[in-house]
């Protein structure tokens, strides 16, 4: 998909993880079953991949924010895991600038992958299952889907000086 940038391979500095590793991580997996459920609804995910998700835990973890998003799959929603318990069944771990390539598919997860900047850790029927779901998005399906946002008027009151 061509959508005239490059995002490009980079690193947040130090302090950003420090931050937010200290900081509730609720939000992230909150935000992120929703976008998956959104997914679910427009009908973006295959059913047949997402009944071999049912009961599965999972784990984002982005390592130069301190973020990481606990979730599970269950009973047709994806739901976040507030106090998660245990390894997860599939863990993807890497830095900001590979999950934004990811979905922008810029990148493939597999070059990433054998470039040691995305670790992928579990079970790995799973994680072929996940990897051929996320493959199997139509982004143009996407665009088609969200409702068009109003245009807003180029000369709003709080730019004029």
């Amino acid at each position: 998909m061509n959508q005239g940038f490059s995002i490009p391979k980079f690193q947040l500095p130090g302090f950003v993880a420090r931050i937010g590793e200290k900081l509730p991580q609720w939000p992230h997996a909150v935000a992120l079953t929703t976008a998956l459920n959104a997914a679910v609804k427009l009908k973006l995910l295959p059913e047949d991949s997402l009944a071999a998700m049912e009961g599965k835990t999972f784990v984002v973890q982005v390592y130069d924010t301190g973020g990481q998003a606990a979730f599970t799959y269950r009973g047709g929603f994806f739901r976040p895991l507030f106090n998660p318990a245990g390894s997860p069944d599939l863990a993807f771990r890497a830095n900001l600038s590979a999950f934004l390539q990811v979905a922008t598919r810029q990148e493939d997860p597999d070059t990433l992958f054998f470039n040691r900047e995305l670790s992928i850790e579990g079970d790995t029927e799973l994680g072929l299952v996940v990897k051929n779901m996320l493959d199997a998005i139509d982004l143009t399906q996407l665009k088609l889907s969200l409702p068009q946002l109003p245009r807003l008027p180029i000369n709003l009151p709080f730019s004029q000086r």
